[in-house]
């Protein structure tokens, strides 16, 4: 029989105790809504919850400072769907979104989101003709008065923006290209990737000003955790929790440790919750390093926030520490599978015309390297 940690107990009672007190239908943000600070992972390839869906991607929902905030969509509509339900999260009762980067498995999700949340404030980073969209001032091109009217773009009387399309059309997306307070205490941390094979690619981590620190969740940290965790104590130099992928999957163990010291000991963060593209030796590392201050953040779990943050699964029993074996299995058989979709994406895309199909399946690749 699994034993209550009396401590975490103690400290989730006040969440649990305020949790049930909430009206169902109050509407987010409201002021009647009684706020919580957690956040759930609602998609992830490791977990213990049976009735959660296991999938290589990343998504979490974040309750702080009276927001309700889903970061990322995961990498599948119909297991978002699963999941969100399983833990009884309405999606259509948002505040807004943050999407972290362009990568399939974590805005594969955004067709179901849309369905049940069709007007929902989404963020996302500004990329040149990125897949969120994009704009630029008509002065960006070279003109040539001397050219007849029906050989010079627009007829030669450009907008004076000009606006480039989206995947998602409809959808209420604002692109961030750089760090910026969204609500009182709520900051996107917007950084590009200078790392080989995502080189330029842009990033969104969300960053929880709370009084007891400085709470990050991460999608991938393609742009460097180490740089991530940098910007962040620029606002707020108190690190408590530091959440979500880490992007050192393959990464050797030199590059393993020297992220470990810069988080342990350089920034001082309080607690680690990795998950989702951090890594199985990334995982032993950093248990090492942080001991009983290393948060378990498998699929469902839930980190109540506070002085001391704790992981608790949905019945509200606090986790223990350590990943299993079975957790280890199912991690590395979901990124194989990830691996499998990919190049299977990419083979469709050769088919699909010639010489033109070669060409369309270069470019999905180049812009999905580095994506886990």
């Amino acid at each position: 029989m699994k034993r209550r940690n009396v401590l975490g107990t103690a400290l989730a009672a006040p969440s649990l105790l305020l949790a049930g007190c909430a009206s169902p239908s109050s509407p987010a943000g409201s002021a009647s809504a009684v706020a919580k600070a957690q956040i759930t992972v609602l998609y992830d390839a490791f977990g213990r919850d049976p009735a959660m869906q296991k999938d290589w991607g990343y998504a979490a929902f974040v309750e702080s400072g009276g927001k309700r905030i889903l970061f990322d969509t995961g990498n599948n509509a119909q297991v978002l769907e699963r999941n969100a339900k399983a833990r009884d999260i309405d999606l259509s009762r948002l505040d807004f979104v943050v999407m972290s980067h362009r990568h399939g498995d974590h805005m594969g999700g955004m067709s179901y989101l849309l369905a049940r949340n069709p007007k929902v404030q989404i963020y996302a980073p500004k990329e040149g003709f990125g897949v969120y969209g994009f704009d630029l001032p008509s002065t960006f091109y070279r003109k040539d008065p001397s050219l007849a009217p029906e050989e010079r773009y627009y007829g030669g009387t450009p907008p004076d923006k000009m606006v480039f399309g989206t995947a998602w059309p409809q959808a209420n997306i604002t692109l961030i290209d750089k760090t910026t307070a969204i609500a009182p205490g709520i900051h996107l941390i917007a950084l590009a990737s200078d790392k080989p094979g995502t080189l330029e690619l842009r990033e969104l981590s969300l960053a929880l000003d709370t009084p007891d620190g400085m709470v990050l969740v991460l999608g991938c940290s393609h742009t460097g955790i180490d740089n991530i965790v940098k910007a962040a104590a620029a606002i707020n130099p108190k690190i408590l929790l530091v959440a979500g992928g880490f992007h050192l999957v393959v990464a050797k163990d030199p590059e393993i440790d020297a992220i470990v010291a810069t988080l342990h000991d350089s920034y001082s963060v309080g607690y680690v919750a990795p998950g989702h593209c951090t890594g199985e030796p990334t995982f032993t590392a950093l248990k090492k390093a942080f001991g009983d201050r290393y948060l378990y953040a498998g699929l469902g779990t839930t980190f109540v926030l506070g002085a001391m943050p704790h992981a608790v699964d949905a019945s509200g029993w606090t986790m223990p520490r350590g990943i299993t074996d079975d957790d280890v299995q199912q991690y590395r058989a979901l990124l194989v599978a990830s691996h499998e979709r990919r190049q299977g994406l990419f083979a469709n895309l050769r088919r699909s015309t010639s010489p033109d199909g070669e060409y369309l399946a270069a470019q999905w690749r180049r812009s999905m390297v580095g994506c886990c």
